[in-house]
């Protein structure tokens, strides 16, 4: 693993047991948000009619599971580069640099971004075994998309509430983010991205640079 990876998953795992410390929140909900973001949309492109979001997610959640119990990187990527709402995770990710990352560098900054999520998955999911994820409920769907409850069950009997959000992409729908336990996945990434780029001259294709070896 490059220098890279190491310390990006060095920084979650010291925010996780910060976390754990201040709260009460084990670990596995921080490990989460980055293990789910590699995963979030892993449903068929598109959405049978009058399909509701919760059935939506309810086979994306099934397909979850199979993805995570495989636990390579390459399934992670596969259905990342084909599902997920890149420009979204992305962008947000790179929080206050946004605005200075070129059109010509997204789509390898997306491929990056792909990479690192894709390797953070395959490494934690077995550590974590999921038994079962079920949907409860859905919001009113917005201009701005439509939140998906459900509820996470561990091998070990644990559960969890995760929050999906949706966002309608023409028929179909994509996952731009998901919350366990009140804490957004992007946001952690933002977290990581944002600060290596600070680290680094302020240019994001440092981050780029690294995402990418």
């Amino acid at each position: 693993m490059d220098a890279f990876y190491a310390s990006a998953f060095a920084r979650i795992r010291h925010a996780s047991e910060s976390t754990m410390i201040s709260t009460g929140i084990p670990r596995f909900c921080l490990t989460a948000l980055l293990f789910a973001l590699t995963a979030i949309s892993l449903a068929p492109k598109q959405v049978s009619a009058g399909e509701a979001p919760v059935q939506y997610m309810q086979r994306a959640a099934n397909e979850l599971l199979s993805a995570a119990r495989s636990g390579t990187a390459y399934a992670f990527a596969d259905v990342l580069n084909k599902h997920a709402d890149q420009p979204s995770i992305g962008l947000y990710s790179l929080g206050s640099y946004a605005g200075n990352l070129s059109t010509g560098d997204r789509q390898p900054f997306y491929s990056g971004m792909i990479g690192f999520l894709a390797r953070y998955g395959a490494s934690q999911a077995p550590k974590y075994p999921v038994r079962s994820v079920t949907m409860v409920s859905q919001t009113k769907e917005t201009r701005s998309g439509v939140y998906v409850d459900s509820v996470v069950t561990l091998n070990d009997g644990t559960t969890y509430d995760v929050r999906w959000w949706l966002i309608r992409r023409g028929g179909s729908y994509k996952v731009g983010d998901v919350s366990v336990l009140g804490f957004w996945g992007r946001e952690q990434l933002k977290r990581l991205f944002e600060g290596y780029i600070t680290e680094n001259g302020g240019n994001p294709k440092a981050l780029i640079v690294a995402l990418n070896r």
